[in-house]
């Protein structure tokens, strides 16, 4: 029996795991997208049928309006539609209502980013603890599938880690997680997810060094990496999702997340940050009208999903993976690279909302088909990651490794990039303590 997929929100991702769920609803079923505006699910389906991109064409794509903030009325959907997996892909606002739903319809739940509370800004790690991790005991005794994080990154970066624990280290020193997107969409300045999450990730860098967590400032540690495909770049010591989860189920001494920023973003991001446009607090106009900034941002920007169009260009996005196996050292560069016009000729989409919009599709088809069933809440470096890595090659998005260990060492007999990326000078750990650089 084929399982039907309810797919919580109607945008960029969204849109992309709606066409990816319907090119494969011979194995999931009838799709239903719901959001508050039910005119945005619609157009995602035009596009669908504009691709032609259902697979069997007896099954049923449809719409409903739907405020994933009311528990009940999520429930009532998700029996009315008779889904058994649900793909939340709203805000991270709404990720514990429709948890709970899920929980109280007994049926899977799978997401791609850490909930988020509205008035809290970079928790304090581990985040999960804050929140869905609460639910797991719920999770299990309800016997459902609860798989957190599965986009790209979080997502598969997650199951590049296990990929590495299980087939190529015995010991892991340091996982490197990169993210750069090499792509040009035409446009003054654009985010190419929703830009209130977007720079609210960009008010604490909290990494994983040495085992413990650090605190460092944003935007100040660089690296210069050669990417396959995309040549050298530059990226920025980062907090992100995926270290919150990691740091627990990855035995690594460091685990760090990298992005891609150009020197116009920052130049941008800068002049915002210090005028108080990246504030989420309220502020009171002249004439009366309160605001929050950050929201008014949001919506002068170009919306994600309008990009898609005239991206040009190629992502990378993967694991420097440093270790030993069979006492011997080595790297790995496990990683994918995804072409914008590529996407948008399949889907209308741009490459950063591919990424992250085709691993959950696929990680409903392993549940369908009974592959992942870990009736329990899971992060996805809990789960096999063979069957994950190989599907989502066959949907688009193909995993390669390379081996980046260095030829050269230095006076330590180490190789010479085993030091590079990552010292702890001017950093402090949780409550402002002191760290002592260790390089």
């Amino acid at each position: 029996m084929k399982p039907n997929v309810l797919i919580i929100g109607a945008g960029a991702v969204a849109h992309v795991a709606a066409h990816k769920a319907a090119q494969n609803n011979d194995v999931l079923g009838d799709i239903c997208i719901a959001s508050r505006k039910k005119s945005k699910c619609e157009k995602i389906i035009e596009s669908i049928k504009r691709k032609k991109s259902i697979k069997d064409k007896k099954g049923k794509i449809y719409s409903r309006e739907v405020d994933a903030m009311d528990i009940s009325a999520l429930v009532q959907l998700i029996k009315a539609t008779n889904s058994s997996i649900v793909i939340n892909l709203g805000t991270a606002y709404v990720n514990m209502s429709v948890l709970e739903a899920c929980i109280r319809a007994g049926v899977t739940y799978m997401d791609t980013a850490i909930h988020e509370d509205p008035e809290k800004v970079a928790e304090d790690p581990p985040w999960y603890a804050n929140y869905e991790w609460k639910k797991k005991a719920a999770c299990a005794k309800a016997g459902i599938n609860a798989i957190l994080g599965v986009g790209f990154d979080p997502g598969v970066v997650n199951a590049y880690s296990a990929l590495a624990v299980k087939h190529y280290f015995d010991t892991i020193d340091t996982i490197d997680i990169l993210d750069v997107n090499a792509g040009s969409h035409g446009k003054y300045f654009a985010t190419n997810f929703d830009p209130e999450i977007n720079f609210r990730e960009f008010k604490k860098v909290w990494t994983w060094i040495d085992r413990r967590w650090v605190l460092r400032p944003v935007h100040t540690e660089k690296w210069i990496y050669d990417f396959p495909v995309v040549g050298k770049r530059p990226v920025y010591l980062n907090g992100h999702d995926e270290l919150h989860s990691l740091s627990k189920n990855i035995d690594a001494k460091s685990i760090r997340f990298w992005m891609g920023f150009g020197d116009h973003y920052l130049n941008v991001f800068g002049v915002l940050k210090n005028i108080g446009m990246l504030s989420e607090k309220p502020v009171r106009t002249a004439e009366g009208v309160e605001a929050v900034p950050l929201k008014i941002l949001k919506a002068v920007l170009p919306d994600p999903a309008s990009l898609a169009k005239t991206y040009t260009g190629w992502t990378c996005i993967g694991n420097v993976v440093k270790g030993w196996k069979r006492k011997k050292y080595r790297e790995i560069f496990i990683y994918n690279n995804c072409d914008h016009a590529k996407c948008y000729k399949e889907v209308e989409s741009q490459a950063i909302s591919y990424t992250a919009g085709v691993p959950p599709v696929a990680a409903a088809i392993l549940v369908a088909k009974g592959v992942w069933n870990p009736r329990t809440m899971v992060n996805v470096e809990e789960l096999d990651p063979d069957p994950f890595l190989k599907l989502l090659g066959r949907m688009g998005l193909p995993t390669k490794v390379k081996d980046v260990t260095p030829k050269t060492r230095g006076k330590d007999g180490m190789p010479k990039s085993a030091a590079t990326a990552g010292g702890l000078k001017g950093a402090t750990g949780p409550g402002g303590k002191k760290i002592a650089a260790t390089q």
